[in-house]
């Protein structure tokens, strides 16, 4: 019998993302930081979007937005965020939540589907002002102090003020009904080039990287660049040189299949020519699935900055200032996505990690969540080049539509 459920439209779907895309613009991307006025507008053309997918929302006091349906049965929530890196792609985020949208709109006026779906776009998922800000107050892990002590990474704004900025000064922030959701399900690009180097369409995210990241410190001493003779100068940016050098000779032989690292960061102080640095600074990151393995590396790290600070001349201080727990995602969402791919993409999909942190693995803490992904052209990302072909964009909302359908009509995860 041929297939009369109605699915998803693929040019309503790239109308969205290039609506989305044209606030904001820079190059072929855009520069949407959280809380700009384009991030702003974003919302607004998201507000503007719900109530034809059957959903009521606003924007919330820290910036998300969750829209509700007031059908009966159970509720699936999907999402992603809208605002950008800076000077970076149009897909990473609003693809998430155009997808969810969509879904919303296909699924929640067809009276054969029991139960809805639920549309969220979580705020400063990169970071601006902290970790996963939106999706973390939603499942109850971000404090009052924590945004009061909240800074801009970029120019130093308090995120009380960007609040303020946006209106939502006093607004209460939404947490999570327990109960309400039978899970959260996220679209995102790969990020990577797995999916298009092996012709896939699909890729069904199997678990998501956790991040830990660190600030090192080497203090040394500042002096004349001219008249300080080398044998006895105090140089933290040549400790902090050489210390970077030696995490990649010491971590291999420690690493696990999939562990990555990033100096992400070097700061010299006081950064003049003239001036041998007194201290120097980096910000460090490993990620990798698997908690032992960072258990392991970071033990490793530890003992270089003692064996470092041992040898001289600088001492070496290591701070562990963000820790992200890797998150699995739910084997039978994993079966939804894989399944609607064999119906809609040809079965062209594989089980894969996630290498990038999501607000999936956030809600992941409360509630089965899944991921789908869709290539990326060249596997760029967080740049302005980021690009994925309008058919993969399209086969995508149809697999995502099509999950969304088969865990609805589940009931559970």
């Amino acid at each position: 019998m041929p297939d009369t459920k109605p699915h998803a439209n693929g040019t309503r779907v790239l109308a969205d993302l290039n609506a989305l895309r044209a606030l904001g613009t820079y190059k072929t991307g855009v520069h949407k930081p959280t809380f700009s006025e384009p991030h702003k507008q974003s919302l607004g053309w998201l507000l503007q979007k719900l109530p034809d997918a059957g959903l009521t929302g606003a924007i919330d006091g820290i910036g998300n937005i969750i829209g509700t349906s007031a059908k009966t049965g159970p509720k699936l929530l999907a999402g992603s965020h809208l605002e950008s890196q800076n000077y970076a792609g149009w897909l990473d985020g609003p693809l998430g939540v155009v997808y969810a949208l969509e879904a919303a709109r296909v699924l929640n006026a067809d009276p054969t589907v029991k139960g809805a779906v639920e549309v969220a776009a979580w705020v400063d998922e990169e970071g601006h002002f902290g970790s996963f800000l939106g999706s973390r107050s939603y499942v109850g892990q971000v404090s009052e102090a924590e945004i009061d002590a909240a800074r801009d990474r970029t120019n130093g704004r308090p995120m009380r003020d960007a609040l303020g900025g946006m209106g939502l000064t006093g607004r209460p922030r939404v947490a999570a009904e327990p109960g309400r959701h039978i899970g959260y399900l996220e679209a995102h690009i790969e990020q990577g080039d797995t999916l298009e180097s092996g012709k896939l369409a699909i890729g069904v995210v199997t678990s998501i990287v956790g991040i830990w990241q660190y600030r090192i410190t080497f203090t040394g001493e500042q002096n004349h660049a001219g008249t300080t003779r080398m044998a006895v100068r105090k140089d933290a940016g040549l400790a902090l040189a050489k210390f970077c050098v030696e995490i990649d000779e010491r971590f291999p032989a420690a690493r696990g299949p999939r562990t990555v690292w990033t100096t992400g960061r070097i700061t010299l102080d006081p950064g003049a020519p003239s001036i041998i640095p007194g201290s120097a600074e980096m910000l460090f990151q490993i990620r990798d699935d698997d908690p032992s393995v960072i258990a392991r590396l970071e033990g490793l790290l530890r003992n270089m900055a003692d064996e470092a600070g041992t040898k001289g001349p600088c001492t070496v201080a290591v701070e562990k200032i963000r820790t992200g727990a890797p998150a699995m995602m739910n084997a039978g969402f994993q079966d939804a996505i894989e399944a609607a791919s064999k119906a809609l993409a040809g079965g062209r999909s594989l089980r894969m990690p996630s290498g990038a942190g999501h607000d999936a693995q956030m809600l992941a803490t409360i509630m089965p969540a899944g991921m789908l992904f869709v290539p990326s052209i060249g596997g760029i990302s967080h740049h302005w080049t980021e690009n994925t072909a309008d058919a993969d964009i399209v086969t995508g909302a149809q697999v995502f539509v099509d999950a969304c359908r088969r865990i609805l009509a589940d009931g559970t995860a």
